[in-house]
Parts: structure tokens; C-alpha cells; sequence
């Protein structure tokens, strides 16, 4: 069983920045792949970027060029770092986890989630 914690949410004026962490506790393993993902109020979950085990990423077309994903091994820990933020940024954001190397941008096929942290961008 693996656990997710994010933190580093808040609230920003548009063109702002935010950085976004992840811990992971428990039977974390090499092979895997983690990803952020976000949902707005009345919308479908959506990702947001991922990460693989040899640091390969991909993002979603809407934050390409303002958002980085990167991830700190030796601390077990997932970051997000947000530049440029819009108000269509606001969301609660997660981030989730999966066995296997392969990377998926669709929510359902994560295993391991956390609670979320709310991201709130004013124009």
C-alpha cells in the first residue's frame, strides 16, 4: 500500500506561480509511474502531467510551457511547480500513483491516490 500527501496549494493572481509537493509513504518501488491530476467544480478529473521511473514526462497540451513535473527519489517526493497561472488553473489538484512503467494521462488507471490540495487563481 502506498500513501499520498500533497501540499503546497493556495491562492494566486493570474501570472503567479505556486509549487506543488508530494509525499509518498509505504511500499513505494522503482517501477511505476506518478502523475498530477486536477478537478474543477462540475468537471471530470483530468490529468495534468506525469512522470516515470526514468524521469520521462508528458503533459496535457493546456499547461505545456508553464508547468514542470519532477520528482526527488531519495525524499519520496512528487512536485509540481506552476508558472504563469490563469484562473482556468483553479482546480483541486492530486496526485496519484500506479505499478508498471507505463504512463497514462486518464485518471482511471491509477491506484494510489491523495487527498488533493486546492490551487485558486484570481484575475
Amino acid at each position: 500500500q502506498v500513501q499520498l500527501q500533497e501540499s503546497g496549494g493556495g491562492s494566486v493572481q493570474s501570472g503567479g506561480s505556486l509549487r506543488l509537493s508530494c509525499a509518498a509513504s509505504g511500499n513505494t518501488n522503482r517501477h511505476y509511474c506518478m502523475g498530477w491530476f486536477r478537478q474543477a467544480p462540475g468537471k471530470e478529473r483530468e490529468g495534468v502531467a506525469t512522470i516515470d521511473s526514468v524521469d520521462s514526462t508528458d503533459y496535457a497540451d493546456s499547461v505545456k510551457g508553464r508547468f514542470t513535473i519532477s520528482q526527488d527519489n531519495a525524499k519520496n517526493t512528487l512536485y509540481l511547480q506552476m508558472d504563469s497561472l490563469k484562473p482556468e488553473d483553479t482546480a483541486m489538484y492530486y496526485c496519484a500513483g500506479r505499478s508498471g512503467q507505463q504512463c497514462f494521462m486518464h485518471p482511471h488507471y491509477y491506484d494510489y491516490w491523495g487527498q488533493g490540495t486546492q490551487v485558486t487563481v484570481s484575475s
